[in-house]
């Protein structure tokens, strides 16, 4: 019986784990069969297009050393200016309005979110501080951006914290921005350049009402908002060459109707990318954080110019969408237009036919002095100079057909008159071979934070309750005779199984355990206080009601995870603990102490010390109503006191229960199997 237990647990087991692999798998594989079959789709529908339009029905277009059919923008995100923090970001930005964009001259420049910090000094707090947006608006003053550049920016969650709503006076993105006095959320911009049209749109996920730091870490599309997006793109799509999206937050970051952002973005058949930023590369963990989404479209999150100094350097070249990250200051600044680097490639969706009837590499390089010496090899074999035709354009004679099976690699070496030397190097292929985006990024990108988030909290308060409630039911059936008590050969696992086992038959303790997870989980609010300033409002798991709205909970279930891992749990492992230590020293008449009443009591000092500091961040965040009307910070700390207190006055005839099923002596003593007294 013992190994045929052991069997089905880890059937059960392997099961689960298989389970989560296999959503895990779905969610962030790429099928290109589909995305071919989507895009094949879209380019179909551009060639009508472009044949209603006067155009022919088959593609004459040949990539050469023309300068024509070539235009370049950049975007630049979470630039987090702060009154407070880091001088060197107004400083250093100013410095990219001013010397990168007078190097580059891109006939568009992104902003894509978090403009400013809007963050108190103590970073605890989080309000609009009118100060930082007149520094946004001075260094785009200052550097005459508007007269060297179209500057398209849009908000992010820090540009919507503490926002009552969108025609508040504290919504300062209307007033000092360069796009929101005419689009306070999303908009579209048309670039007519070399006889193409380019749609640029905005794309505005951000909370109305916004509410302060955390909540709005995952923003929203609205049924209202949605419809006004999709009129956006069915205007793009039918004056359009390619339509290129922005916005701050990631797919996997925004919540919307179905069939979803991402639908929404790869329904124009010009769709080529989706960029964004929000992530901050995770804390650096996750840099380089690309996919492709199955809706047939680029997915690039930007890394913060906040910490960072990271701007993206975007190309249209004959239909071909390239892209580089540079770091500040960082010159040369270089990238392969043709043959179009591996990864990025989108079949169906761009013209990749026209790289195998190309003659001509072509490379554009920008640097603070003029560039003196570009040269190209191709699979290390001999360097060719490039020939310097227009402006960054640089290029050299190739014949495709030498590589018409597998993948290669073209390695570009540039120098300018200064010295400044930048060598890269990028794989391409011309049979359709691919290659993978890394796992991480395709899991930030690809999957549902909110989902993720709600799972973990499920999951979390499922470890919280069901252990206690299944030794509770265990022991009302061993108690009653209608089965024998299960044993464990494993020891770790029988001595936690007796914990949990002892605590369960302590009502006054066992019932305020599961319901109070319970209550916050399903029933009650977690906080009720001015969740934006002078706007009281109502947090519960499943959202918060604010300003007569109703925001949908997302990051509220990472905030429950937290609570669970840092509180709930812990009280539980201490309570059971402390009271099958008080079992053992009462069965065996063993004497405790002072040093051992300390050490089992310093574990719970820890817990209640954690909770207060949370309870005091939010103090500090939210104020003095929500710590005082808080069930899931402040109140959970007077909980737990009250259970110390419980358990350590609880009266001995409260563990016979216990004492009743378990031999204590035997079992600390690992002798032989566990059996009744």
């Amino acid at each position: 019986m013992p190994v045929l237990r052991k069997a089905l647990v880890a059937v059960v087991m392997v099961l689960i784990f298989s389970i989560f692999l296999s959503n895990l798998v779905s969610v962030i594989t790429v099928d290109i069969d589909q995305v071919l079959e989507n895009n094949k789709f879209s380019f179909k529908s551009r060639r009508l297009k472009d044949k209603e339009r006067g155009g022919t029905d088959t593609d004459t277009v040949i990539i050469g050393n023309s300068s024509e059919n070539l235009m370049w923008f950049l975007q630049v995100s979470d630039i987090h200016i702060s009154i407070f923090h880091d001088e060197t970001r107004v400083t250093e930005f100013k410095e990219f309005c001013d010397i990168t964009v007078d190097a580059i001259r891109p006939s568009v420049v992104l902003a894509s979110g978090d403009l400013t910090d809007a963050k108190s000094e103590d970073n605890m707090g989080s309000r609009q501080y009118v100060k930082e947006w007149m520094v946004y608006k001075n260094v785009l003053d200052e550097t005459k951006i508007n007269e060297k550049t179209v500057w398209l920016d849009i908000r992010g969650n820090h540009d919507n914290f503490n926002v009552p709503g969108i025609q508040s006076a504290r919504n300062y993105y209307r007033n000092y921005s360069v796009q929101g006095p005419a689009h306070p959320k999303s908009y579209l911009y048309r670039l007519r350049h070399n006889g193409e049209t380019y749609s640029f749109i905005a794309m505005d996920a951000c909370l109305d009402p916004g509410p302060r730091r955390p909540f709005n870490f995952i923003g929203v599309l609205s049924a209202e908002e949605i419809s006004h997006v999709k009129g956006l793109a069915e205007e793009a799509s039918a004056t359009s060459d390619a339509v290129i999206w922005f916005g701050h937050y990631p797919t996997s970051c925004i919540l919307a109707p179905s069939p979803g952002a991402r639908a929404l973005i790869g329904g124009p058949p010009q769709s080529v990318a989706y960029l964004c930023g929000h992530f901050h590369m995770l804390g650096g963990v996750v840099p380089n954080m690309y996919t492709i989404q199955n809706d047939g479209f680029l997915e690039l999150e930007l890394a913060d110019w906040k910490d960072n100094r990271i701007y993206r350097l975007g190309v249209m070249d004959h239909g071909l969408f390239s892209f580089v990250d540079v770091v500040h200051r960082d010159w040369p600044v270089v990238l392969v237009t043709n043959p179009k680097h591996l990864l990025y490639t989108l079949p169906g969706r761009e013209p990749l036919e026209r790289i195998h009837t190309s003659t001509h590499i072509r490379v554009l390089a920008f640097s603070l002095a003029p560039v003196e010496k570009v040269q190209v090899t191709l699979d290390k074999e001999i360097w060719q100079d490039c020939v310097h035709i227009e402006g960054p354009l640089f290029v050299a004679n190739w014949s495709p057909d030498k590589f018409n099976s597998g993948i290669y690699e073209i390695t570009v070496f540039v120098r300018d008159t200064e010295g400044r030397e930048k060598v890269i190097t990028q794989p391409f292929s011309l049979d359709g071979s691919r290659i993978s985006f890394r796992l991480l990024p395709r899991i930030a990108l690809m999957c549902n934070v909110s989902v993720v988030f709600q799972f973990l909290f499920g999951v979390s308060l499922v470890i919280c309750i069901v252990p206690l409630c299944a030794a509770k039911i265990l022991h009302v059936l061993v108690k009653a005779r209608r089965m024998r008590k299960p044993t464990w050969n494993a020891w770790c696992l029988r001595i936690w199984v007796q914990k949990l086992w002892v605590l369960s038959t302590v009502d006054r303790i066992f019932y305020p355990l599961v319901i109070y997870p319970l209550y916050l989980t399903v029933v009650g609010p977690w906080s009720v206080g001015e969740v934006i300033e002078g706007y009281t409002g109502v947090i519960f798991a499943w959202g918060i009601f604010i300003n007569k709205s109703y925001l949908p909970g997302s990051f509220t279930y990472a905030y429950g995870f937290l609570q669970m891992c840092s509180f709930q749990l812990p009280l539980t492992l201490f309570l059971a603990h402390y009271l099958e230590r008080r079992l053992y020293h009462k069965v065996t008449n063993k004497s405790c102490t002072i040093m051992h009443t300390f050490l089992h009591h310093f574990p719970f000092a820890v817990i209640v010390t954690l909770q207060m500091m949370f309870a005091y961040f939010f103090w500090l965040a939210y104020g003095t109503m929500a710590f005082l009307l808080g069930p899931l910070r402040t109140w959970s700390v007077i909980l737990a006191l009250i259970l110390w207190c419980l358990a350590v006055k609880l009266p001995d005839n409260c563990l016979r229960e216990a004492a009743s099923v378990w031999n204590i002596r035997n079992l600390h003593s690992g002798v032989g199997e566990i059996s009744a007294t």
